[in-house]
């Protein structure tokens, strides 16, 4: 079975070619019928949110004891906090910087995505949300892409870049595509497959962050990364677990720590199908908004509140005062209490 922990070398993938890539992947291929019972051991939908606002509400009034919550899904996503992925860097002839990166997409049927909950996901290198990709404007991005899934896909990157790198040619099962650009403009972009039925394609898994370094460094800071995004387990067209990173409750379990007085700086996007937006707001503090991210002196936003429709993503840049837990969530009731919450434990 592929493990995403164990980089595939496109050598490797060439010798086994499409039969053998999907006879590695077999045993992760999800069964449409069986999605429902398997991801909530046929419990129904209203026992699930139950059983999900229950761990929302236990967290609040009493905290998780990380010891309770061990499991692969939430480990996951608190590495993927600060998990950027610089490529494979080397210089060009005419001195610019090469960036490569190399992306499988897969057929997952056993992401967890809460606790007791299993999603049949489909996956850049084997996380929801996949990896945040990480570059400097102006270096050169090559981003070699194989498709290990049933499925068509692509990769479509925000930004600028030439027509035929737009990632609206679907990558066929088995086959390969390299993308290269330049990387521009500076800010917070995102990627996603664009391969129709694009509600499909998005929902499963496929997307994630990318980030454009401006070439003068912006302020140090304590950097995250976060992707909003939701799960519909039945296929009804509604969402009945929402996350950030791909876990439910993940930074209620683990708090988020950082230092009073420090600036602390997140990259955040909404890629959640199926609700027309999503938000983020934070307790007992006010942030500023960067927009897209793009222009570091351009005047923020400053509030404790922030909608984006799906695709939008910015900055968000604080200073916590004092010492406390500082709880954040979407500003949304029902997104809160399935799943999308968090602590900052600030020290």
């Amino acid at each position: 079975m592929f493990d995403p922990k164990n980089k595939m070398s496109r050598r490797t993938i060439l010798k086994l070619g499409a039969g053998g890539v999907l006879g590695l992947l077999a045993s992760s291929v999800m069964n449409p019928a069986n999605l429902f019972a398997k991801s909530v051991q046929e419990t129904s939908k209203h026992d699930m949110k139950s059983m999900l606002k229950s761990q929302g509400h236990q967290g609040m009034s009493h905290g998780y004891d990380p010891g309770n919550d061990s499991s692969e899904g939430l480990e996951r996503a608190v590495k993927a906090l600060t998990a950027f992925d610089y490529g494979t860097v080397s210089t060009l002839a005419d001195g610019r910087i090469l960036r490569e990166y190399e992306m499988i997409a897969a057929d997952w049927d056993n992401m967890e995505i809460a606790k007791g909950i299993i999603f049949p996901g489909w996956a850049y290198n084997g996380t929801i949300p996949g990896p945040t990709l990480r570059c400097t404007e102006g270096d050169i991005v090559q981003v070699t892409f194989w498709n290990g899934s049933k499925h068509p896909h692509s990769i479509h990157f925000h930004g600028i870049h030439p027509t035929d790198m737009d990632g609206l040619e679907p990558v066929l099962p088995g086959r390969k595509f390299v993308y290269q650009f330049e990387a521009k403009p500076a800010g917070l972009q995102v990627y996603h497959c664009h391969v129709q039925p694009f509600t499909r394609h998005i929902h499963k898994g496929l997307y994630g962050n990318f980030i454009i370094d401006p070439k003068t460094p912006r302020k140090p800071a304590k950097e995250f990364t976060m992707v909003m995004n939701g799960f519909d387990l039945d296929l009804d067209g509604e969402n009945e677990v929402y996350t950030v990173n791909g876990y439910a409750f993940a930074y209620m379990s683990r708090p988020i720590k950082v230092k009073a007085g420090e600036l602390v700086r997140i990259y955040i996007s909404n890629m959640t199908e199926f609700d027309l937006i999503n938000s983020f707001h934070l307790h007992a503090n006010y942030f500023h908004y960067y927009a897209t991210g793009a222009d570091p002196e351009a005047r923020p936003a400053f509030t404790d509140t922030i909608m984006q429709c799906q695709g939008e993503r910015g900055i968000v840049e604080i200073t916590f005062p004092a010492p406390g837990r500082y709880m954040f969530h979407a500003h949304q009731s029902e997104f809160t209490e399935l799943g999308w919450m968090g602590f900052f434990e600030v020290e």
